[in-house]
């Protein structure tokens, strides 16, 4: 159950980091996502095949990580956890896609190599640029930003309460596996026939305690009133800062 705690502490300490005062952290969370967008678009049109063309786009994650004071451990082992699902999404290419790209002595290098590598740096580069976004600006902030472009309200709710009360499950998953674990010592994690009876009384206790949760928000006044927001006018640095990510990411594209 410890375990299971820190994990979920890993996972709040990235919006931890958003609570420094450097150069970056101070930028507009408008600017940052504005930046973080167009790089993520930038990032994904590259070809398939392009990549060496994929360098360029390295410059971003390391400059930030570096004027940002971000440790470069927290981002780096936060973004090799998507790289099992993008390691099952690309491997059929190494598979199907046979033809020689290049060979080098005896070896032959396919395109499916290429494409599952490209594939793979996409996805390091992605998920780095958001675990940048969330380090350096608070979730409150970025969730005031989406509600100023209209963002649905339904949506930004939902986002706020699955950040939030996530913890909430695994809380009550740890407590479940603490009893199922004193019930059955040989076994650290349900056998498979006990999993659909295990996940079925998870969600029960989960909807139990997020229908109190629930009453108690409702008795603190959510959804009553109107929220306001903090109107926090851009400066020249945010203006630049924008402007600089921006062309830098198209200008990568294009050459």
């Amino acid at each position: 159950m410890a375990t299971m705690r820190s994990r979920m502490n890993e996972v709040y300490s990235l919006e931890q980091l958003s609570g420094k005062n450097t150069l970056i952290h101070r930028l507009h969370p408008c600017s940052k996502m504005i930046v973080t967008l167009v790089y993520i678009v930038c990032v994904t049109t590259q070809g398939k095949y392009e990549l060496f063309a994929m360098a360029p786009f390295l410059f971003y994650p390391i400059i930030m990580i570096s004027l940002s004071e971000i440790p470069f451990s927290a981002i780096i082992k936060r973004t090799f956890v998507a790289l099992p699902f993008t390691l099952f999404a690309g491997i059929s290419n190494i598979i199907f896609d046979r033809s020689t790209y290049v060979v080098i002595g005896d070896v032959i290098i396919t395109t499916g190599i290429i494409s599952f590598l490209t594939l793979m740096v996409k996805a390091c580069l992605c998920v780095s640029a958001v675990l940048i976004l969330m380090a350096t600006t608070h979730f409150t902030e970025i969730t005031q930003q989406l509600a100023k472009i209209h963002v649905p309200y339904f949506i930004i709710s939902l986002l706020e309460m699955i950040y939030r009360y996530i913890c909430v499950l695994a809380e009550e998953a740890a407590t479940m596996l603490v009893a199922y674990r004193l019930r059955n010592p040989r076994f650290q994690w349900p056998q498979l026939k006990h999993i659909g009876p295990f996940i079925g009384s998870l969600f029960l206790r989960s909807l139990e305690r997020s229908e109190r949760i629930y009453q108690a928000m409702k008795c603190r006044g959510y959804g009553k009133k109107r929220r306001r927001y903090s109107r926090r006018a851009w400066n020249i640095k945010d203006m630049l800062f924008t402007a600089a990510g921006c062309f830098s990411g198209i200008l990568f594209v294009c050459l």
